[in-house]
């Protein structure tokens, strides 16, 4: 061989080498970490926010003790309580007046009096009610006022009162000592029952006429994911009176047949009577139901993270990122809930929160048919789940946790309960590719901010967002996840539903969300304003022999309650915007559209003598004047009485005029479900979102979104690699950083002391 071609291979050898070593060196070299750079926007809320914040622990120990001492009566713990004792349901926050609130952040008046809302059901005395009582001033409690009948025009009566943990702990010890017992010969050869192998669910509402409390309980293998386990035998509990030992059987279910009581069902097995269809004994896990992992781990799913660290800050309740501003709570009843929402310091919401979460069943099981949650009353809130980081949030959100006095003298905690996060949505915002005349690209990625609660109430997992664009918009999103309920698969239950195991029917249900909305949009007052189109037919002005059809934009005030009600499955206007008393640079009255995302299955009909208990869900939209007295769409005590609701939302609808007045809209939203065998073990969130944006509508001059440090734009001209022309060409710099992964940790397991129905029977 040549020498010189020789020695041209050496040295490329020996830089191969040198090359190989190098990429070794660096990949075996652990990247450094981020360097988190401080916001360019300063925190100035000055502790204001902390008008809406949830009570802390110290507060609610406060309220309790100054009840048990102010009183006159004797209050049991509401953990152990009988319903013949008193005792405290639940403390939260009483959120102070809007008229007290806005003189205090806007016109420098002083700061209202921090206030409690205690809950106490009164067993035990001769009028046994509920009574609610406002205490304050907080911390150290001076006074307190019953503000039962303000509110409700009237005491509250007891039977209303939604259903303590220690109840259905009472009801299942009566199952298991006095009910079971009397059909032994049942109850071992058919339901394989050991003490401890079923599981109960509870219907609502609890009868069919005001003062009822007689509920179904629907009876599974417990197992994991026993909502799908149905064994096919469902007791009628009578629990009406205040004397457990009064307690009694009105009816039992088994297998399409009704029976008198326990020992009658005995009887017939017996003496070969019925029918037994004998369910296969699952296994702890669940089997079908259980959700452990069925395939070996593979490679880790993307991480989001922060390569400069966090652009949104979280002090105490009060959240910033970029032009927005909020504060959030947690409201023990409803769940998730903002205040004071400002883009740029002027205000465009005061409240967006949850109202109520309504399923409606259908079934040929008596359970299922009668069936319809109002989780308000159980507690959105209370049952806000601990979230598992890197799952139900990303890995590296902010996690807050909850503190909540619910059914026990005791606060709880609920762990990492609340996540914040800002997510790259993996799209743009908007962007433009030109190739037409000038050649350039345009474009900003869809980065937003994330405020996110998961409830668990009962089967039902609901995710709540509310979510914070660039442009300007606020997102409401709830989707639902966990486990469907079923019924126990026999006779005609195909009419309701999809079988989706060998006796498991997955019951037909609807699902319906309601919120509030209270927008300021550039001021209290505002206006109701529909847009729309309508086509118009019109002769060609350069061929008038030649007609051609126009669309025009149509509008119209929308000056009354009643016009302002859209009833859920009627036309409502594409464009319908709460309308301020200012004009933007063009002229247009400044705006807030809302658009509502909705598969809403068909409401309850208004013949119903339970309807009005949930006429909220009659809308899709309706737009009602502010008022104080007004302040929820539904109430807790409407779940075991919807026959006699305590709030009706009906009559918030009365055609008062609504022009330049402060408006707040009501909206629902909802999916109708039927369960199918792709919801085996459970179902997915796919699909399963539904909620509302409010988009600014000639609110800005332009599209704020300019204004953000994100956006890309090079030209052909330029090099669209070199960093001073596209940030995303510095990336790789930027980016190649290793993110402080905190270790995984979960409390969530820790506080489950006031868990719903117990899990054995």
């Amino acid at each position: 061989m040549h020498m010189k071609t020789l020695l041209i291979l050496l040295v490329l050898a020996l830089a191969t080498i040198f090359a190989l070593v190098c990429v070794l060196l660096t990949r075996g070299r652990a990247p450094s970490t981020c360097q988190h750079q401080p916001l360019e926007q300063e925190d100035t809320d000055d502790g204001q926010s902390l008008v809406f914040a949830d009570l802390t622990p110290k507060e609610m120990v406060q309220v309790v003790r100054y009840l048990q001492g102010n009183l006159g009566v004797q209050l049991v713990d509401a953990s152990r309580a009988k319903p013949s004792d008193n005792c405290i349901a639940s403390v939260d926050l009483q959120v102070p007046a809007k008229a007290e609130v806005l003189r205090f952040l806007d016109g420098g008046g002083a700061r209202p009096p921090r206030e409690a809302l205690a809950v106490l059901y009164f067993g035990n005395q001769p009028d046994p009610n509920i009574t609610e009582y406002v205490v304050g001033p907080l911390p150290m409690p001076a006074y307190h006022r019953d503000v039962t009948v303000q509110k409700y025009g009237g005491k509250v009566p007891y039977h209303r009162r939604p259903t303590l943990a220690v109840e259905y702990k009472q009801i299942a010890g009566f199952l298991k000592s006095q009910v079971f017992p009397t059909a032994p010969s049942f109850m071992h050869q058919v339901m394989e029952y050991d003490g401890a192998s079923l599981a109960a669910l509870t219907a609502a509402p609890r009868g069919f006429q005001s003062g009822d409390r007689i509920t179904w309980f629907v009876l599974f293998q417990n197992v994991s994911g026993f909502f799908v386990h149905p064994v096919g035998l469902e007791v009628l509990v009578d629990h009406s009176s205040l004397d457990i030992s009064q307690w009694a059987v009105s009816r039992v279910f088994y297998n399409g047949q009704y029976y008198r009581d326990m020992v009658q069902l005995e009887s017939a097995y017996v003496q070969g009577r019925i029918s037994v269809q004998k369910v296969r004994k699952a296994p702890r896990d669940g089997d079908f139901s259980s959700m452990k992992p069925r395939a070996p781990s593979a490679a880790l799913f993307p991480l989001q993270y922060e390569p400069q660290g966090p652009r949104y800050s979280v002090k105490n309740n009060h959240v910033l990122f970029q032009a927005w501003s909020f504060a959030f709570g947690m409201s023990v009843n409803t769940g998730l809930r903002l205040f004071d929402i400002r883009h740029k310091g002027e205000r465009i919401a005061y409240e967006i929160s949850i109202q109520e979460a309504l399923s409606v069943y259908g079934s040929n099981c008596p359970g299922g048919m009668s069936t319809r949650y109002m989780d308000g009353s159980f507690g959105i809130g209370r049952y806000t789940s601990p979230l598992v980081r890197g799952v139900d949030c990303p890995y590296l959100a902010t996690y807050l946790d909850v503190h909540y006095l619910a059914r026990s003298q005791v606060s709880r905690i609920s762990k990492s309960a609340l996540c914040i996060f800002e997510q790259n949505l993996g799209s743009p915002l908007r962007r433009h590719y030109s190739n037409l005349q000038s050649l350039y690209y345009g474009g900003l990625v869809n980065s937003a901010l994330v405020v996110r609660s998961i409830a668990t109430v009962g089967n039902y997992d609901y995710v709540w967002d509310f979510i914070f664009y660039q442009n300007g918009a606020i997102e409401g999103k709830v989707q639902a996840t966990g486990y469907a309920s079923s019924s126990f698969l026999h006779g005609d239950g195909l009419r309701y539903g999809n079988r989706v195991w060998e006796h498991t029917l997955g019951t037909i249900h609807t699902h319906s969300i309601n919120y509030k909305v209270d927008l300021d949009v550039g001021g209290v007052k505002n206006s109701l304003v529909a847009h729309d189109m309508a086509f118009e037919m019109v002769r060609a002005p350069w061929s008038p022999e030649q007609q051609i059809e126009r669309p025009r934009l149509t509008k119209k005030v929308l000056d009354t309650e009643d016009q302002a009600a859209f009833r859920l499955q009627s036309k409502m206007p594409r464009y319908i915007y709460f309308a301020a008393n200012s004009k933007n640079k063009w002229g247009h009255q400044r705006g807030y559209r809302i658009q509502i995302t909705s598969f809403a299955g068909d409401h309850v009909p208004e013949a119903s003598s339970m309807e009005r208990a949930i006429s909220w869900a009659r809308y899709q939209l309706a737009v009602t004047r502010r008022k104080e007295e007004e302040p929820t769409s539904t109430s807790i005590y409407n779940q075991n009485d919807p026959w006699t609701p305590t709030v009706a939302f009906a009559d918030f609808i009365n055609n008062e005029t609504i022009t330049n007045e402060d408006l707040v809209a009501w909206i629902s939203v909802g999916f109708l479900h039927v369960p199918h065998a792709e919801d085996v073990p459970n179902t997915v969130t796919v699909g399963n979102g539904v909620g509302f944006f409010l988009r600014p509508y000639n609110y800005f001059n332009e599209d704020p979104s300019v204004d953000s440090p994100d956006s890309i734009y090079f030209s052909s001209e330029q090099d669209a690699g070199a960093c001073g022309a596209n940030p995303l060409a510095c990336l790789p710099p930027a980016a190649a950083c290793a993110p402080h992964l905190p270790p995984f940790r979960y409390g969530g397991f820790l506080n489950l002391s006031l868990a719903l129905p117990p899990g054995g029977l």
